[in-house]
């Protein structure tokens, strides 16, 4: 038998990542990422999300799981319109605008193409004979493309022990 608790009360980090259905892990990684998450800690590290935390985490999962946005659009989107729009996401009150992928140079979700294997051996060519091409990103691609090669690096480096 459970015991309900008080929609104020705080929440540990194995209840919030169970209602929104994610690692604790990740809720980890979004507090580096997002720094308007802020759990209060306990001694021993232990985190306690209030009310607030958690609705601005529902909104942040709404927009990354959801809307397909990156972390930094989502960085973006916090920026430029605040912690309490995307708590108000999150609350189901206020409907994402998706313009905010236009300005990174993201593709809607569902619309990327894979991309084309080059310099894999076929039958009758040899790996070495495969066509050079050279692509011109922008300067939103660029930008885009470095901001989530970081990401994946602090990603790599938090989740890899070893360092």
């Amino acid at each position: 038998m459970t015991i309900e608790k008080s929609p104020d009360a705080f929440r540990t980090i194995s209840e919030v990542a169970e209602e929104l259905n994610v690692p604790q892990h990740v809720l980890r990684f979004w507090e580096t990422r997002f720094t308007q998450i802020k759990p209060m800690k306990r001694a021993g590290g232990r985190r306690y999300y209030r009310p607030a935390d958690v609705e601005l985490l529902k909104g942040i999962h709404e927009l990354l799981y959801k809307k397909g946005y990156t972390i930094r659009g989502v960085q973006l989107v916090l920026k430029e319109e605040g912690a309490p729009y995307v708590s108000g996401i999150g609350r189901g009150e206020v409907m994402a605008r998706k313009s905010e992928l236009a300005i990174l140079g993201a593709p809607q979700p569902g619309t990327a193409k894979v991309a084309p294997r080059l310099g894999r051996a076929t039958p009758g060519r040899n790996v070495d004979q495969a066509p050079k091409v050279i692509h011109k990103l922008s300067t939103n691609q660029s930008d885009a493309l470095r901001a989530a090669l970081k990401d994946l690096g602090d990603a790599r480096k938090l989740l890899d022990p070893r360092g």
